[in-house]
């Protein structure tokens, strides 16, 4: 009997593994939702695009762009992509179809550039190429490099978003470096693109009515400041205008909506405490002359990866704000009226696991990636 006991334990844990990839169907508030493994054996992924013939590209943090064709993991990965250091929360991670990929064909990249040791988020562009079986990317331009690069392993961002106007905004972390006074807060330094967002014309340039670009010794790349560690992005439906998250410290984490030259706090303001020990950071939650986020977290789901919810698959989920959340590993569903936030559902609460990002996909179903090492793609459709 204790053999077969021990047989049986070791079938559970062989099998324990493959669970996670069997289908299901989860209850929500206001729709069944059926989960789906589109594939499965990704390594830490972390961006996701829909390319206009079906097939889907993901990044994984370690350096690797896959390419995903009739549901199927192409074996090899994409060459000749730009070179990513994985490095702490650094390495490869967005990627976005320029709004006229059909005509131009770019898509583009962030991730960890490493240069004499010191390390920073950059942005490059390039096209897709090679074969089926053997993809690769051509023509790659690197448009920007965070500068200063720095040692440190944290709070790289980051995530793109093209406007209706086709102006790419790209978001960063602090690096970590940003709890000190004056020039040493790197989220407050205008001199300094750390923990801050940028708006770019889509090959790099620097569009003349950014709103600092006349100011004395100012990154004239900068759209907003202040920002801790934003690793979601959107563009909202209905105004156009960009949303993010950003990660806070213990507690903290907050929805902002991104207006130009508008400083959003961080370190001097925030609803989050010192790891571990809790005392305060700052000068407490409000200031004047700084932005309240129109959402907040506390404690911390640490947010990654949104998308507002425009499609027709789950009728009484459009319009919702989707965040995925690491930590908290769920999907808040965040109910909009305008621009402020009206309530919160946390769906799928520990279900799932580690949710990297949140797409909609062309066929109205909501896609979402799992973080780890050995994760899937997730498709989520209405249950019958």
């Amino acid at each position: 009997m204790k053999k077969l006991s021990l047989i049986a334990a070791t079938c559970a844990v062989a099998l324990a593994p493959f669970a996670a990839h069997a289908q299901k169907v989860l209850k929500t508030d206001l729709h069944n939702v059926k989960v789906t493994p589109v594939v499965t054996g990704l390594h830490h992924p972390w961006g996701m695009a829909f390319l206009p013939d079906g097939r889907i590209l993901v990044t994984e943090k370690r350096g690797t762009l896959r390419v995903i064709d009739s549901g199927k993991l192409v074996a090899k990965p994409v060459e000749g992509i730009p070179k990513s250091t994985d490095h702490g929360q650094g390495g490869l991670m967005d990627v976005v179809l320029h709004p006229k990929y059909a005509d131009n064909g770019w898509i583009y990249l962030t991730f960890n550039g490493e240069e004499g040791g010191q390390h920073g988020t950059e942005v490059a562009r390039g096209k897709l190429g090679g074969t089926k079986d053997a993809p690769r990317m051509t023509d790659v331009q690197v448009l920007f490099k965070l500068a200063p690069k720095g040692p440190t392993r944290h709070h790289f961002g980051s995530r793109i978003v093209f406007d209706r106007d086709g102006y790419m905004f790209v978001t960063f972390g602090d690096r970590g470096d940003s709890p000190g006074k004056g020039k040493d807060q790197r989220s407050q330094n205008l001199g300094d693109h750390a923990g801050k967002s940028i708006r770019l014309f889509d090959d790099g340039r620097v569009p003349p009515d950014n709103p600092f670009v006349k100011t004395a010794g100012a990154k004239p790349e900068i759209w907003t400041l202040g920002n801790r560690n934003m690793q979601g992005a959107a563009l909202n439906p209905v105004t156009g205008i960009l949303w993010t998250h950003e990660h806070g410290p213990q507690g903290g984490d907050e929805v902002n909506i991104m207006k130009p030259g508008v400083n959003y706090g961080w370190p001097v303001i925030t609803y989050g405490v010192q790891y571990g020990i809790g005392t305060k950071i700052g000068e407490g939650t409000a200031k004047d002359g700084m932005a309240q986020p129109i959402h907040k977290w506390v404690p911390s789901i640490a947010p990654s990866g949104m998308a507002f919810y425009t499609g027709d698959k789950f009728p009484k989920w459009k319009g919702s704000l989707l965040v995925g959340a690491l930590a908290g590993q769920t999907v808040a569903r965040l109910s909009l009226n305008g621009d402020a936030v009206t309530g919160e559902e946390r769906m799928f609460k520990g279900e799932l696991g580690r949710i990297r990002d949140v797409r909609q996909g062309p066929d109205g179903n909501v896609y979402l990636l799992i973080d780890s090492p050995d994760a899937e793609l997730l498709r989520l459709e209405p249950a019958a």
